[in-house]
């Protein structure tokens, strides 16, 4: 019985962590859950999975959260306090779940000699990779790709060594705006863009999958993952899903990764401990599906991508700066104070303000969080002189 710790419970992370847990009865036991502020839902997770604790990362959310969980002898908390509580409980694996920067701290926190991370946090790896994958060496704890693009290359390697890697590819769906022409995609709607053609997913991620910034985010993660270089990283539109990952070797051949598009499948592989474990989801049927496709990603309609792969070769701080002025610049499109198309523009500029001020990559939290905040402001200040204030 290994006890598992879920970061991000209440979102589709915590979903998927729920029915692999839940389809492999014997094998987990849940020490804690921890949600962002809706105490309902934390509390349904936390009694349906049994867990000991619960914490949310909003203060004010605690009443309501205790009141939920009343007669359930689960303790629980609310603050950033009670989510390091939380982490710092003992278990075996920690899902990495939370959206966001807002994920940085606690990710790093959880790491423990010993512990495996099943890590879905993007954001850790974007804004401060080095740092996080050195402090995993050094702790001893063992980084798990829970993405389902990065489960599927590390399982194609197979722990072979990366002299004999040509080239990484993950592949993309091309998101709902696959087909559509620059003005098209330049005016979409927010209704349009949140319209994935495969996975639910929250508003952020859904959005970048749209601009096509998730896929050259998770470049950015793969380079750290698998201690790889940019020039050995690519990207390929798949529209299908099937094929989620491809190694390409020094000989000629190619390994790829291949389920359909859920997220149950790679929660599998990362809770399992040298064995298959059940996910709920059938393996693909080739025949059934019929055919499948591959296009090359298109950066003038995508400049999104094209900015990450810009980031990844750049480096220092050049990946957190992206990934900042994007949470900046997609909330005010979904609060209908951008159209599509600015997201990639304002995210230009902010790069091109913060370059000015060049940064070797952060060495430690602090670092990596006072960056994110310099260029938050300076997002904000790029989108006011473009007309977009406050909301």
């Amino acid at each position: 019985m290994r006890r598992v710790t879920i970061l991000g419970a209440t979102g589709s992370i915590g979903r998927s962590a729920r029915d692999v847990i839940e389809a492999n009865p014997g094998h987990f036991t849940v020490e804690a859950v921890v949600g962002g502020r809706d105490s309902a839902a934390l509390a349904a997770m936390a009694r349906r999975l049994g867990a000991r604790f619960a914490a949310l990362a909003e203060p004010a959310a605690l009443p309501a959260l205790r009141d939920h969980l009343a007669g359930s002898g689960i303790a629980c908390g609310a603050g950033e306090s009670a989510v390091l509580e939380a982490v710092d409980r003992p278990c075996e694996i920690v899902v990495a779940g939370i959206s966001g920067v807002a994920g940085l701290k606690p990710t790093v926190a959880a790491l423990k000699p010993g512990r495996r991370i099943a890590l879905a946090n993007k954001e850790t790896l974007v804004c401060a990779g080095a740092f996080f994958m050195a402090e995993a060496r050094r702790i001893g704890a063992t980084i798990l790709p829970l993405d389902s693009e990065h489960n599927a290359v590390a399982q194609a390697l197979a722990g072979r060594p990366l002299a004999d890697v040509a080239r990484i590819t993950l592949t993309a769906s091309g998101g709902p705006f696959r087909t559509w022409g620059k003005a098209q995609i330049d005016s979409a709607t927010r209704e349009q863009a949140l319209k994935h053609p495969n996975y639910a997913m929250g508003a952020k991620i859904t959005i970048d999958s749209a601009s096509m910034m998730n896929k050259g985010l998770e470049l950015i993660e793969a380079h750290h993952i698998f201690g790889i270089g940019h020039e050995r990283l690519g990207a390929v539109i798949h529209p299908q899903q099937i094929m989620h990952g491809l190694v390409s070797f020094t000989d000629g051949s190619v390994i790829a990764g291949m389920a359909l598009p859920d997220m149950r499948v790679p929660f599998a592989d990362c809770l399992s401990d040298g064995q298959r474990l059940a996910s709920g989801v059938a393996p693909a049927n080739l025949a059934s599906i019929g055919t499948l496709t591959f296009e090359e990603p298109d950066l003038a309609r995508f400049p999104s991508l094209g900015l990450a792969l810009s980031a990844l070769e750049a480096g220092g701080a050049a990946s957190a700066i992206l990934n900042a002025a994007n949470e900046i610049a997609v909330a005010a499109f979904l609060d209908g104070r951008l159209r599509f198309g600015e997201i990639a523009e304002v995210v230009a500029s902010t790069c091109d303000v913060m370059a000015k001020h060049r940064r070797g990559a952060p060495s430690s939290v602090d670092e990596a969080l006072e960056i994110d905040h310099i260029t938050r402001s300076a997002t904000t200040d790029v989108m006011a002189r473009r007309g977009h204030g406050s909301a």
